[in-house]
């Protein structure tokens, strides 16, 4: 029974050090992170500014940013998707010469931010499948719902004295479009991501 009862505790023992190592490694250090903000903000800017689609509504583009953003926030958190929004549309603001218009730079920064909040659960490296695949767009819809239908209309009205109307009709479109752009291309990128990314315990599956 001693025997059993040791090599019984050893396997547990094994198998806590397996789990605290695939822990470590799922971990984001730092720099890491600050390396993913300073990419991420990087390919906001370029997708926002050179692969923007018009709309009807003035000043309100079709935009796939946003499921890079949503890709970045579940994979780095709150912080990362609030900073990669917030410095990448600054960016895209401020390469057409108008100036930085701070209520849809804060309403994006407050996207990113909501869906690193509600994805935080999310481990997209192991899996992301139907459940993972849900959660992640509702968290998605739920953010863009906050930040397009009512940060930048209320902003655009308390700091530019916009016309509620104008406002809100240009958050409702622009709203729509992110959620179905992030669907797709957000959904696609993780996905393609989990598919790439060994799975935890893999290793010692194949041994």
């Amino acid at each position: 029974m001693s025997k059993q009862k040791e090599r019984y505790d050893t396997i547990i023992a094994n198998e806590s050090c397996l789990l605290v190592k695939e822990g470590n490694m799922n971990k984001k250090s730092p720099i890491t992170t600050i390396v993913a903000i300073a990419i991420g903000a990087a390919l906001f800017f370029v997708l926002g500014r050179f692969v923007a689609i018009p709309s009807p509504v003035p000043n309100t583009n079709i935009s796939i940013q946003y499921g890079l953003l949503a890709f970045m926030a579940a994979l780095f958190g709150p912080v990362a998707g609030c900073l990669i929004a917030f410095i990448g549309h600054a960016l895209i603001d401020f390469s057409y010469g108008w100036g930085i218009w701070w209520s849809w730079v804060i309403a994006s920064g407050v996207a990113g931010l909501i869906m690193g909040l509600l994805m935080n659960k999310l481990d997209i490296e192991n899996s992301f499948k139907g459940k993972d695949i849900a959660r992640f767009n509702i968290a998605q819809v739920i953010a863009h719902i906050i930040a397009w239908g009512l940060i930048a209309p209320l902003f655009d009205i308390i700091i530019y004295a916009e016309p509620a109307n104008k406002v809100f009709l240009q958050g409702l479109v622009g709203g729509i479009a992110n959620i179905v752009t992030t669907a797709i291309v957000g959904t696609l990128l993780c996905a393609a991501y989990s598919a790439a990314k060994p799975k935890a315990g893999s290793l010692k599956k194949e041994n």
